[in-house]
């Protein structure tokens, strides 16, 4: 099983790439997992709709650039579903027996997800109506896979 984090945007402080690595030595022993960092765009404080969508957009041309055809691609995007972890770690099951054990999750930049990468997504899930901020929400993603192979192998940890 591969499965890849593609984020845009970069982990800066210490504590999020000590708690990333924490996670993805834990994840060994379940599949092989990634993080691929891209590089955000630059964006004014206050962006036009216009300016906003081309940001988007270019962002999802450099996220399409790394997902391969046979990807089954799951998108981070609020508004989507918002499971439990039970039924998270169902749904990664499915995604993963109908990736051909090829799953990539895709945190988009700050301003969200373009319409380009919406329509390769196979499927969306919201992690929390709270808003989080992008190096927090990796690592919860993280946390969640994690936890989503304990429920699925019948482990203790999920409580």
């Amino acid at each position: 099983m591969n499965i890849t984090v593609l984020c845009v945007g970069h982990l800066k402080e210490n504590y999020w790439k000590e708690a990333e690595a924490e996670y993805l030595k834990r994840l060994q022993a379940y599949a092989r997992v990634s993080v691929v960092e891209l590089d955000d765009l630059p964006t004014k404080e206050k962006n036009s709709p216009k300016e906003e969508t081309q940001v988007k957009e270019k962002e999802g041309e450099r996220i399409l650039s790394r997902i391969k055809p046979s990807d089954f691609v799951c998108l981070l995007d609020l508004g989507k579903s918002e499971p439990t972890s039970p039924e998270f770690a169902l749904e990664m099951k499915k995604m993963l027996e109908r990736g051909g054990a090829n799953l990539t999750f895709v945190i988009g930049g700050s301003l969200g997800l373009g319409e380009n990468i919406k329509k390769r997504g196979n499927a969306s899930v919201t992690l929390s109506k709270l808003t989080f901020p992008h190096q927090l929400a990796r690592i919860v993603l993280l946390e969640q896979i994690y936890r989503n192979f304990k429920i699925l192998s019948g482990e203790p940890y999920h409580k």
